[in-house]
């Protein structure tokens, strides 16, 4: 990517690393309280009288409006700054927190955490991406692994955290706690939200012409794909585990390893992919989420074997979370890159709206077994639709 002559010294800089810290905090928040929602989901279906399916809507209806709703938080981002979208996420974290903490039906709750926390998460992820997408040139990759690494630890913190809150005070009062800190932390990231040096906005960017060219729709194809099966272990893991007699702190902690383990592919294949390309990495994360899904279809019983099946699904999610920006950013360039990347994740929107509901009505009708088995089918097909994406241009890949 060239860049003009009076910013290129801008690129790479410490105030870049600033921004790196501030989206870290941000996702690190929204997604860390988003993928606690495991920890949560026996006490609601419980107290709601719901199915596993109808349960899962709700975590379902969070992931698909947060993904849906990047494409306008990216435009917003790219036209006036990450920092006032940084700030609405705050705000509708606390009131999508707050006002589930009170609902007694879960369909109110299908549009209090549903719709204004998937709109905080809408806000803390997909601008913070690309405004670091924008600090950085030699080392983009680098920087991009580093700042989603925040999803990887919020998971590993906030899922067991709301364990212990939901154990000690109740679901409500735990949604309550971590609606208040959760805004506060994404207040503070707000301050670091910096717009890049080099305007990622360009006017000439037509969205439907980016997305009538075979990139877009292979890659929008493979991740829409991935998205059906990537979520039901966030949903559904800690479930399965306690229905196989393994206690409650023992099974949210599974979670918990996933987001650990994302970490070691976000900062690893992330840097790597500096090195040997981020599509080749990408393809090889794709491949080792469909692996995973056999170690969960023989764990049985087996903590041990469960844990495995975490470390090694959270290293391939991982991996993806961090090269997919780096591959749009290669393929499509960096300006107005809060646009494209919000386009591409409304498939993900749209697999993690369809696959934890349809694996719980496959769960609650089959068994746990038919619905690991289809999830890591789905997963091999996604591996497959990314082989036939082309390689980014040279010149875009030496970010």
């Amino acid at each position: 990517m060239t860049v003009p002559a009076g910013t290129a010294a801008v690129l790479d800089s410490r105030r870049g690393w600033i921004v790196v810290g501030a989206a870290f905090l941000s996702m690190f928040t929204v997604f860390g309280i988003a993928y606690s929602f495991g920890a949560f989901f026996d006490s609601m279906a419980d107290e709601f009288g719901s199915g596993k399916g109808a349960t899962a809507l709700m975590f379902s209806i969070t992931s698909c409006w947060y993904f849906v709703l990047g494409v306008v938080s990216g435009k917003l981002a790219d036209r006036h700054g990450p920092r006032p979208v940084v700030i609405a996420g705050a705000a509708f974290l606390a009131a999508g927190l707050l006002a589930t903490s009170r609902v007694e039906s879960i369909w109110l709750g299908y549009v209090t955490y549903g719709v204004l926390v998937g709109s905080a998460v809408a806000c803390g992820y997909v601008p913070m991406v690309a405004v670091v997408g924008g600090w950085f040139e030699r080392r983009r990759t680098a920087a991009l692994g580093i700042a989603v690494c925040g999803i990887g630890l919020g998971t590993l913190v906030v899922a067991p955290l709301s364990e212990r809150l939901i154990d000690a005070y109740g679901w409500r009062t735990a949604y309550v706690l971590l609606g208040v800190g959760g805004a506060a932390a994404m207040l503070v990231a707000s301050l670091g939200a910096h717009r890049p040096p080099v305007d990622v906005e360009q006017p000439d960017v037509e969205l439907g012409v980016v997305a009538r060219r075979r990139e877009f729709v292979v890659l929008y194809a493979s991740i829409l794909l991935l998205s059906l099966s990537l979520f039901v272990p966030f949903v559904f893991i800690a479930d399965y585990a306690e229905d196989r007699g393994i206690s409650s702190g023992r099974a949210a902690a599974l979670v918990g390893i996933i987001g650990a383990s994302s970490i070691v592919g976000r900062l690893g294949l992330g840097a790597v992919g500096a090195r040997l390309g981020p599509l080749r990495l990408m393809r090889l994360s794709y491949g080792v989420v469909a692996a995973s899904f056999v170690l969960w279809l023989v764990a049985g019983s087996s903590y041990l074997v469960l844990v495995a099946f975490a470390v090694v699904m959270g290293v391939g999610y991982g991996g993806f979370i961090a090269l997919a920006p780096a591959v749009a950013a290669g393929l499509f360039g960096t300006f107005g890159l809060g646009t494209i990347l919000g386009a591409l994740y409304t498939a993900a929107g749209v697999g993690g709206l369809v696959g934890p509901p349809l694996a719980g009505a496959v769960i609650d009708g089959v068994s746990y077994g038919a619905a690991i088995v289809l999830a890591g089918l789905v997963t091999a097909a996604s591996t497959a639709v990314l082989f036939a994406l082309p390689a980014p241009r040279p010149d875009a890949t030496a970010a």
